[in-house]
């Protein structure tokens, strides 16, 4: 399916949602950071549906950072009822049985081969299952701020090596405590150790390969993207 029909399949509020963000040079990532939320928020309610409607607080914060009236983003009576009334889908790309939550893999080559990123993760077109009381009270996560990345490369072995696939939360990107975190590097997504350098003035931090025959480095915070914290790895034995 094409981006186009993608976007097709959208109901009026989403669609309507990216066409002002095109309009007003914004994206997903920096509209749901405005609203004071994670910077998946919007992606998710884009392409996963959750939440199912924006919060009336939610459309008031972003229609004021699209410049528009808010009830633009408001979905009409009709459509309020049926999201209520209208159970998930049986089958699709993220569904999940009662008890389990799927959990989307990121295609990192699309966003290597971009040469940029725009702050929203692409989806693989493949999804995983964790049973929900894993998320929440092992990993203390939800399950909507969760996305799979594989690993390629061996900067973080002998922790992570090639092959691995580590579990991120996206809504946990400020290096305290410290721990791996997939970053955008300027060339693709990797995994690093972040760690805060206290008492610094800017803040800094510095970027470690756990791999030895890799070189650290610490820079100004404000200069790494962090997209989200590792809180999970699997590994083929």
């Amino acid at each position: 399916m094409t981006q186009r029909e993608n976007d097709k399949a959208l109901d009026r509020v989403r669609r309507r949602l990216l066409q002002l963000l095109a309009a007003n040079g914004s994206n997903l990532r920096t509209a749901s950071l405005a609203m004071g939320r994670n910077a998946a928020y919007l992606h998710q309610f884009i392409k996963r549906g959750t939440p199912r409607v924006l919060a009336e607080d939610d459309r008031e914060i972003l229609a004021e950072h699209l410049g528009c009236r808010p009830d633009l983003l408001r979905p009409d009576r009709k459509l309020r009822r049926a999201a209520r009334a209208k159970p998930p889908p049986a089958s699709g790309p993220y569904s999940a049985p009662k008890g389990y939550s799927a959990v989307p893999e990121a295609d990192v080559r699309r966003a290597a081969a971009a040469g940029a990123w725009n702050g929203d993760l692409e989806e693989a077109n493949e999804a995983w299952l964790f049973a929900d009381p894993l998320i929440r009270h092992e990993l203390r996560a939800e399950p909507g701020d969760l996305w799979m990345i594989p690993v390629d490369g061996d900067s973080m072995e002998p922790v992570l090596a090639r092959g691995d696939r580590i579990l991120i939360d996206v809504s946990r990107t400020v290096p305290v405590p410290p721990g791996i975190f997939v970053i955008w590097d300027g060339m693709g997504l990797v995994a690093k150790r972040i760690e805060h350098v206290p008492l610094s003035d800017p803040p800094k931090v510095v970027l470690r390969s756990l791999n030895p025959t890799y070189d650290s480095h610490e820079c100004l915070a404000e200069h790494v993207r962090v997209v989200g914290r590792a809180v999970w790895v699997s590994r083929r034995l």
